[in-house]
């Protein structure tokens, strides 16, 4: 499988190095604005350096493009892979708007194309124990879910960006860029959210989006719960997610089962084990490439199954739907029912 990457920020350098972990994958192209970020991740991988995209998407061969460029060209970008005949793997968010990932999906969906998204939580271990539990009905009714996301990023991590920080590339702050994952799994665990209503606030950090958020859902399982996403909670904490069922609440802090306190114990759910430091809570830098290695063989068993990925277009849509919906409510001061969302501009 011949891969391109286009971008050449921090997240390009971990998708690299997760793609070059798989046997039988190579990296051929490389695309990023910086040169010099650019001539070194190329160099890094063996691959052909490239300023141009009209040239990089003309590069052969190549089978797929692992899109790791601002979040609010993640659309424009996948849309012109796809009408090169590239699939499609982007980082998180899809994009930022929910046009947008409708445009990129149809656009892929049209030329019979792969689209899928970086959302490499999905595929941790506990994670994925949970999922295959709740699945098999052993969780039994949805009651209350809470997620905590306190994490800090110093002035430096926006000032140094053209990007960061802005509504027209990032989309938003703390829950757009950093929460998203969070979104993802609240959805992908608990189920469509039906309503929210959120608060969000620029506390510490001169930019023009949130660093600090709060929502509360209404899913539409009955189940209700809360989220906070922050990069202004110094010095930043592990993300813990607690989940209550009919049969009881498990608790999953930086990815591992903490708790697991259940009415019938269920195989492959305990907790107590030792946890690792949650890197992410203080720093953009990805230093464990496991989960991105996973999604990238998932995309491309799906490419090679004729299959869907992990998480697809329409997955990745959910995401941004909701987070646009809590912009909204913090924007208006009211309940925005989500089968009915206004997008934030």
């Amino acid at each position: 499988m011949n891969l391109g990457i286009l971008g050449a920020g921090n997240i390009s350098q971990t998708h690299m190095r997760a793609a070059l972990e798989i046997e039988g994958v190579k990296i051929v192209a490389v695309c990023g604005q910086n040169s010099e970020k650019t001539a070194r991740l190329a160099s890094a991988c063996g691959a052909v350096a490239y300023q141009d995209q009209g040239a990089f998407f003309s590069h052969r061969p190549m089978d797929a493009v692992l899109i790791g460029s601002p979040s609010g060209l993640h659309a424009k970008q996948g849309i012109e892979a796809a009408k090169r005949g590239l699939h499609v793997l982007v980082e998180k968010p899809i994009d930022i708007t929910t046009e947008s990932a409708d445009a990129l999906i149809a656009a892929c969906e049209q030329a019979h194309l792969k689209l899928g998204v970086f959302f490499q939580d999905r595929t941790a271990p506990d994670i994925l124990r949970l999922k295959k539990a709740i699945e098999a009905g052993a969780l039994g009714k949805p009651i209350l879910i809470s997620a905590s996301v306190r994490w800090y990023r110093p002035p430096e991590y926006y000032e140094s960006s053209r990007w960061r920080g802005t509504w027209e590339l990032d989309g938003g702050g703390a829950l757009m860029n950093q929460g998203i994952h969070t979104v993802d799994l609240l959805l992908w665990l608990f189920g469509q959210v039906s309503s929210v209503w959120a608060r969000a606030i620029t506390a510490i950090h001169p930019i023009e989006v949130e660093d600090t958020v709060v929502a509360s859902l209404q899913f539409a399982s009955g189940a209700i719960g809360n989220l906070e996403a922050a990069t202004s909670a110094y010095p930043g904490f592990s993300r813990r997610i607690e989940m209550t069922w009919s049969q009881g609440t498990v608790i999953i802090e930086n990815d591992r089962i903490r708790s697991a306190n259940l009415r019938t114990p269920v195989e492959g759910l305990c907790g107590g084990r030792p946890e690792p430091e949650d890197e992410r809570a203080s720093s953009p830098v990805v230093s464990d490439t496991r989960g991105h290695r996973a999604i990238i063989e998932d995309f491309i068993n799906a490419i090679v199954s004729d299959g869907v990925p992990l998480c697809d277009g329409y997955q990745g849509r959910r995401s941004v739907q909701l987070a646009t919906a809590i912009y909204e409510s913090s924007r208006t001061g009211q309940m925005v029912p989500i089968n009915d969302l206004k997008v934030f501009a």
